[in-house]
């Protein structure tokens, strides 16, 4: 059932405020932009990176708000709810307002630099095959019940978060698969949110341009397993930042793992997918699975270790892994039975387009294609390190990713200048122009990745988001390569 809020009182003495004002109104919604503001509604003004929401209290008051959350008295004309940190009290304030949902529900926070998606996925797919009412929250969309929203943030912000969990509560929706980011963690999107279970997949270098350093990214991490009310951990010990953090760990713990309460071994690749001898405390089986990879294996093992924490039948979650659904632009194959595989993927770390790479390999005899960019305005420390990445495929192609407001041709440059000694890459800015070279060049039996985009639909040029999927610009390249005349057995091009 629906919220019939709390008093402007109460909401006080939960978080530790002081009220100005005589009123005492019934608040029945919370939210930090002054713009969303309805009847009943507390607005929180919240200091951000571009903007200060103080500046726009008078706005929220006009389009209705009962109250408002300042952190310095501003001669509101209603209640002001006055706190040191507006920031830090949103969530709480938003879970109180709407009944603490996040109580009602088996949370399951997902967090680690690469992997979120697709463990949120997995859960959700798994979950939702055993029977279980389930709602996902992340980078490509937010489904609530089965019914896709469109996402903005992999974490939205903490008054969006708890009305949302509080809409799949009152939706039926019984487990959520949450993809923590670190920027949720840093800036306390997550804030008021019981966690069933909090999972970890891996740390490597990325978003060294809001966090600094590593140091400070890891603990933003860190922060799920420190700082939050966390049922079980599930953690992969095959990462060593992840290794660490088990060994210190409180609480009730699962690993998962080569030597974790939860692992897999004989791992056999099929056409189509992976299989391998699953051993856990819950039981033991051999699983066939449509994933490729043995990172995929990782994945697929930490999101059937939170399911199994939460109480699915084992026999259940073995069946829903042995069918669990891809992941859109996560190692998806988009060449269908053509003679080369093109696999579009979101890797956009070194780490990850190296696992990749490795991955490709794996899957054929013939050459590895690799085409790799890297987002403007951020972390500029990688770039080098992705052109690194990238030597590791027999072809590399480097090219713009996501410019933003930089030139396009300044970070391929950048990108370029980290690739091994010994290799000569492709140069081409142009993104369309070079995945069409990349499949041009690919010959029967090769394997082409475009990475570092994944899912997306639109590329950021700063000045304009313009339509531009990967996976329908490689499907037009492969439709221009399936009309030349040397079709089948074509002996493509830059041989190394």
């Amino acid at each position: 059932m629906a919220s019939k809020g709390k008093a402007l009182s109460a909401l006080a003495a939960r978080i530790g405020g002081s009220i100005l004002g005589g009123a005492d109104p019934v608040i029945t919604d919370v939210t930090h932009d002054s713009r969303s503001v309805g009847p009943g509604a507390m607005y929180v003004a919240i200091r951000g990176l571009r903007a200060d929401g103080h500046r726009f209290v008078s706005a929220a008051i006009e389009s209705g708000a009962e109250a408002v959350c300042v952190d310095h008295a501003t001669a509101a004309t209603v209640p002001e709810l006055v706190v040191d940190d507006t920031r830090a009290v949103l969530g709480a304030l938003a879970s109180a307002v709407h009944d603490d949902p996040s109580c009602s529900l088996d949370v399951i926070g997902v967090t680690g630099t690469n992997g979120k998606t697709t463990v949120t996925h997995y859960v959700e797919s798994i979950a939702g095959d055993a029977g279980v009412v389930t709602g996902l929250v992340g980078t490509i969309h937010t489904r609530v019940g089965g019914v896709s929203l469109p996402a903005t943030l992999t974490t939205p912000e903490a008054s969006e978060l708890q009305r949302l969990f509080a809409e799949m509560r009152d939706r039926g929706v019984s487990l959520v698969a949450v993809e923590v980011s670190s920027h949720a963690l840093a800036l306390g999107r997550v804030e008021g949110t019981r966690f069933a279970v909090a999972a970890f997949t891996n740390l490597s270098q990325d978003h060294l341009d809001f966090h600094g350093d590593m140091s400070a990214y890891r603990a933003a991490k860190e922060r799920l397993f420190t700082q939050y009310d966390v049922g079980t951990a599930v953690i992969n010990v095959d990462d060593p930042t992840g290794a660490r953090l088990a060994s210190s760990y409180q609480g009730q713990l699962v690993t998962v793992g080569r030597d974790g309460d939860v692992a897999a071994s004989h791992i056999e690749p099929y056409p189509g997918g992976t299989r391998f001898r699953l051993d856990s405390e819950w039981g033991t089986t051999t699983v066939e699975a449509p994933v490729l990879g043995e990172f995929n294996v990782s994945n697929l093992l930490v999101a059937a270790s939170c399911c199994l924490v939460v109480g699915i039948d084992f026999g259940d979650v073995v069946a829903g892994m042995s069918r669990v659904a891809g992941v859109p632009g996560r190692f998806e194959v988009v060449s269908g039975d053509d003679p080369i595989t093109v696999i579009v993927d979101y890797a956009h770390t070194p780490e990850g387009v190296a696992r990749v790479v490795e991955t490709g390999r794996r899957l054929t005899g013939g050459r590895v294609i690799g085409l790799i960019g890297a987002g403007g305005d951020r972390d500029r420390e990688k770039r080098p390190a992705m052109g690194s990445a990238i030597s590791r495929a027999d072809v590399a192609v480097i090219t713009s990713d996501n410019p933003r407001s930089e030139d396009p041709a300044d970070i391929v440059a950048a990108v370029a200048s980290g690739v091994d000694p010994g290799v000569e890459p492709v140069i081409e800015v142009d993104r369309r122009q070079a995945i069409a070279i990349a499949v041009e060049a690919a010959k029967d039996g090769d394997v082409v990745l475009i990475l570092g985009r994944g899912h997306e639909p639109t590329q950021d040029l700063g000045s304009e988001m313009v339509p531009f999927d990967d996976r329908e610009v490689a499907a037009e390249a492969l439709t221009r390569r399936r009309k030349s005349p040397d079709y089948r057995g074509r002996s493509g091009s830059m041989s190394p």
